[in-house]
């Protein structure tokens, strides 16, 4: 089963015993989100439904119970589909997991629009607004080897899940932009973490438990950065092993601050979740449907930047960061 919030206009509440207000004339707009509790995701709800508060339209808010559960977002986008939403929010966890239940709500009329990560293809949804994924990696994993200077890598790489298209595309970007393969002697250790901090802390102390002897650690999120960051400065390697990131979470930006890892990519879930549902609004108004794909951006928060790479500081990242 899909978690669910209502939102909207008039407040929020419980997603049970609610009118949608399909039928009174207001804009009914639904979103999906991976899960309801990571950090990224809680900031992407919150500023969807203040955008739909400002457009007098309401939001129905429903979640996969992990970062993964493609079941549980088809559930959740049938539901809507059920509902007469005007449109779907979706952030796809599986880039192909979706693309029966969204082609069936376009076939209704109902506009859908990926969120934070594209569908495979991208043109399976009205329009995309999302980060580069891709882009993202490389600009950690670049980081990331220019911070070794002349020291050979010894990397860890803490991704998300395997079917998970986000996970795939930074793993991706990050090889590219440290120069290596996948089947590098580099690469000294990998885990998946479903996204969260406890399950990537404990993946972390279990690599340490077969090799200390590393100096580099990649993560596919700040909740894994964190925990990663606890199971090294258990070991007491804080000064020798450089953690990257993305997020660009105000706790990330924090932790960057403090020294908890190196450097986190920024990227813009609230610009993403405004764009969405302003789109949703206009085609109701109009009929006018979004299309193409939009990267909302990317930046490189560190304090300690490296020759050649674009960054911006801490202090930077503070006015800029969400949650």
């Amino acid at each position: 089963m899909a978690g669910g919030l209502l939102l909207g206009a008039a407040g929020c509440g419980g997603g049970q015993g609610h009118s949608d207000g399909a039928g009174s004339g207001e804009t009914t707009i639904g979103l999906v989100t991976k899960t309801e509790t990571n950090p990224y995701f809680v900031t992407l709800r919150e500023a969807a439904a203040a955008a739909a508060k400002k457009n007098h339209a309401r939001l129905i808010a429903l979640a996969g119970r992990f970062d993964g559960d493609n079941e549980g977002q088809v559930a959740a986008m049938e539901s809507l589909i059920s509902r007469g939403v005007k449109g779907i929010l979706i952030t796809p966890s599986n880039g192909t997991g979706l693309l029966s239940t969204i082609a069936e709500a376009r076939r209704q009329g109902i506009v859908v629009i990926a969120l934070d990560s594209t569908t495979d293809p991208p043109s399976a949804t009205d329009a995309t607004y999302a980060t580069d994924n891709v882009k993202a990696g490389r600009l950690q994993g670049a980081y990331l080897r220019a911070a070794l200077a002349d020291q050979p890598p010894k990397v860890i790489m803490l991704d998300g899940t395997d079917d998970s298209t986000v996970s795939q595309q930074r793993h991706e970007g990050f090889l590219k932009g440290f120069g290596i393969a996948n089947d590098s002697p580099a690469i000294r250790g990998q885990a998946n973490t479903n996204g969260e901090r406890n399950p990537a802390q404990t993946a972390t102390e279990n690599l340490l438990e077969r090799t200390s002897d590393i100096n580099t650690v990649y993560t596919i999120n700040e909740p894994v950065a964190g925990g990663a960051s606890a199971a090294i400065a258990a070991r007491g390697l804080t000064q020798k092993v450089t953690i990257g990131s993305i997020d660009g979470g105000c706790d990330g930006v924090r932790d960057v601050r403090s020294g908890k890892y190196a450097a986190t990519v920024m990227q813009f879930p609230v610009t993403m979740a405004t764009r969405g549902v302003d789109s949703v609004v206009e085609y109701a108004r109009s009929g006018r449907k979004p299309h193409g794909l939009s990267d909302t951006g990317t930046v490189l928060i560190t304090d300690k930047p490296v020759h050649g790479l674009a960054s911006r500081s801490t202090d930077w990242g503070l006015k800029h960061c969400w949650g």
